[in-house]
């Protein structure tokens, strides 16, 4: 009678002494081998190694910059474990284990390549290890999501920490739309459902993090501002006497693939000049304005704005031709690029969905991607999707360039400085205005000169005359 409950007392590690005596030697000895067992699997964890996942893009190695954990420290689900770079994108990994770290398999600058261990972690193996594969289809929880699972015609793909998040909040994932590649729950996806259904209030996202504190009060303008005359930087010259080779990586590499394509487009360039006169007493009176909501107003909002309203009437330059030059796809949404200098080389984040952000939503993403490109934290969303580039080299210097397009896209603008230059007005008078030059190239094989020089037109009258884009916004 006894013997059950003995049984569910030995994990534990306790047996009561008056119940001995109803055993025998060959009972006793089950007990003592099972309670023996089961104390060593709690004692003594369960090492997993916990590999590179798939980034996506075709990536298959990258470089760790950066460890956020050490040998010996305890990590939970979610937490940084270390970022990486590719030659696309730096990415932040995050644990997918409760435990602790054991070994670290790369030093900093090592390459780690996908699929391969990157750390291994001691887990409580009485909880159990989930699936090592990165995206695993969630298996139906009842008939009623199989069935939902097979209408909608496509899986369910989560991450297991994902999964259990959605088990805890009692959440089907055939419920959830998600937004990663190929439709990936993520677990910002569980959390945006989560709040509609309960009504909760979400942290505020990343782009409404970056602004800056208001100022206490504006600092005033001074009254005679002198011509600055740039500077160049200047470096401490060092002499080695020795040739030096290095790999090409990073963004480097990214580069060298890039062009190497952009090599094969038959490019055609087409030159003007803006007169922005109107536009920089335009930013002067909303610089304040701006500032006050925390965010730092340039010119390049207005020439991102402008640029998508061009092309809603000439979409020929927002549109991709395949490798076989036999199909054209007209893009949707404006995703226009903005070449950055960074230390880490050129990159070319973009601006997503222009065609339905207001100026000012421009200036806080263009903030947004600034800081993250300065950071080195750009991710593979901001640098990939573009559809349309802009590059400002008059922030360096120079008034006309020749830029490459940055396949598969089919055209890019470069922007000169802005000069103050004499130029005539209808009367024949003399006036002091501000001139800049924009040199375009474009795709030949779909695009055409006459094409090019209207849109460049349209683009031209926006920023000439800045009070005209109210009448085509939305």
């Amino acid at each position: 009678v006894y013997i059950p409950r003995v049984r569910s007392c030995s994990s534990v590690g306790f047996i009561k002494s008056k119940y001995v005596c109803v055993f025998d030697k060959a009972a006793l000895k089950f007990s003592h081998q099972q309670r023996l067992f089961r104390t060593s699997a709690v004692s003594c964890g369960q090492i997993v190694q916990f590999k590179l996942s798939d980034i996506g893009e075709g990536i298959t190695e990258v470089t760790v910059k950066e460890w956020y954990i050490k040998e010996g420290d305890s990590v939970s689900q979610f937490d940084s474990i270390c970022e990486v770079q590719s030659d696309k994108a730096s990415v932040t990994i995050t644990s997918r284990y409760d435990g602790i770290i054991r070994k670290l398999h790369y030093n900093l600058d090592d390459i780690a390549y996908v699929g391969k261990p990157l750390v291994d972690i001691e887990i409580d193996a009485s909880k159990g290890v989930a699936p090592e594969e990165d995206v695993v289809e969630t298996p139906p929880m009842c008939h009623e999501e199989h069935t939902h699972q097979e209408i909608k015609g496509h899986k369910t793909l989560a991450t297991p920490a994902v999964r259990r998040l959605a088990m805890e909040n009692n959440i089907k994932l055939s419920e959830v739309v998600g937004t990663g590649k190929d439709n990936r729950i993520l677990k910002e996806d569980i959390l945006n459902y989560l709040a509609k259904q309960t009504g909760a209030i979400l942290p505020p996202s990343p782009k409404a993090e970056i602004f800056s504190p208001l100022p206490k009060s504006l600092p005033a303008a001074p009254k005679d501002k002198a011509r600055k005359i740039p500077v160049p930087v200047s470096r401490p010259l060092t002499f080695s006497g020795k040739d030096k080779t290095e790999p090409v990586t990073g963004f480097h590499k990214a580069m060298v693939k890039t062009m190497s394509a952009a090599l094969k487009i038959p490019h055609f360039g087409y030159c003007d000049e803006i007169d922005l006169t109107q536009l920089v007493q335009l930013r002067e009176e909303l610089k304040p304005v701006a500032q006050l909501r925390g965010i730092k107003l340039s010119f390049m909002p207005f020439f991102i704005k402008a640029a998508s309203l061009g092309l809603l009437q000439y979409p020929v330059l927002n549109a991709s031709l395949d490798e076989s030059c036999q199909n054209v796809t007209y893009k949707a949404s404006h995703n226009i690029g903005v070449a950055m200098d960074t230390e880490q080389g050129l990159i070319v984040p973009n601006v997503k969905n222009v065609q339905v952000c207001s100026v000012f939503e421009i200036a806080a993403e263009l903030n947004r991607l600034q800081s993250l490109g300065s950071a080195g934290q750009l991710g593979t969303n901001e640098l990939t999707g573009g559809t349309f580039t802009l590059s400002n080299i008059g922030t360096i210097g120079g008034t006309y360039a020749k830029p490459v397009i940055l396949p598969p896209e089919v055209a890019i603008g470069a922007l000169g400085k802005i000069q103050v230059l004499p130029r005539f007005n209808e009367k024949g008078e003399v006036f002091k205005a501000q001139i800049m030059n924009v040199s375009w190239s474009a795709d030949h094989r779909i695009i055409d000169g006459a094409t090019m020089a209207r849109f460049s037109n349209l683009w031209k009258s926006y920023l000439e005359n800045p009070a005209s884009m109210l009448l085509d916004l939305k």
